[in-house]
């Protein structure tokens, strides 16, 4: 019975907090603290308090600390499941409207519109990570993570898991 309570605990909140993580906090809130009283107030601020300390998605680092307490490590994975089940359920369904609807001119007409911005997005998040880089680590290790990456994904054709391990073991090493 606690598991099916984990996953209501953290479902509901899912499911009607619009808005991601922090329009879910008083959610789960209510769940965890009033109705199943598995904490006090002050327990769960000192959850909340730990996972914004953390990073990540707040929402499912709260679900999976709730869950293992509760119920062990499988309560934590049906925590972290009913976390993230509304948003699968929601992706599922709309992915499968649109590959049903993929030949119709204003879904391509979206595709159109939507891919060129999320170059865009991309572009301007690449940018802001190499002023960080250049910020914390200087030009000569920025401009050689930069060419090493460019040259072994675009170039050698090297799989981007494999460059991002190697850059990874690099900032370990070296920086």
């Amino acid at each position: 019975m606690i598991y099916w309570e984990i996953f209501l605990a953290f479902f509901i909140p899912g499911i009607v907090g619009y808005g991601g993580g922090p329009a879910t906090i008083p959610l789960i809130e209510y769940e965890v603290v009033h109705r199943y009283e598995w904490m006090a107030v002050e327990e769960f601020g000192e959850v909340l308090a730990l996972g914004n300390a953390l990073p990540g998605p707040i929402a499912t680092k709260m679900a999976g600390y709730i869950g293992f307490v509760e119920g062990g490590v499988l309560g934590a994975f049906i925590a972290l499941f009913a976390t993230i089940a509304p948003s699968l359920i929601l992706m599922i369904i709309l992915l499968s409207l649109l590959l049903k609807f993929k030949d119709s001119p204003k879904v391509k007409k979206l595709s159109a519109i939507v891919r060129p911005t999320i170059a865009v997005l991309l572009g301007v998040m690449t940018l802001r990570f190499a002023e960080t880089s250049y910020d914390d680590n200087g030009i000569i290790q920025t401009v050689f993570l930069l060419g090493a990456g460019y040259y072994l994904l675009e170039i050698r054709k090297i799989h981007p898991a494999f460059v991002i391990a190697g850059a990874l073991l690099y900032g370990a090493v070296f920086l």
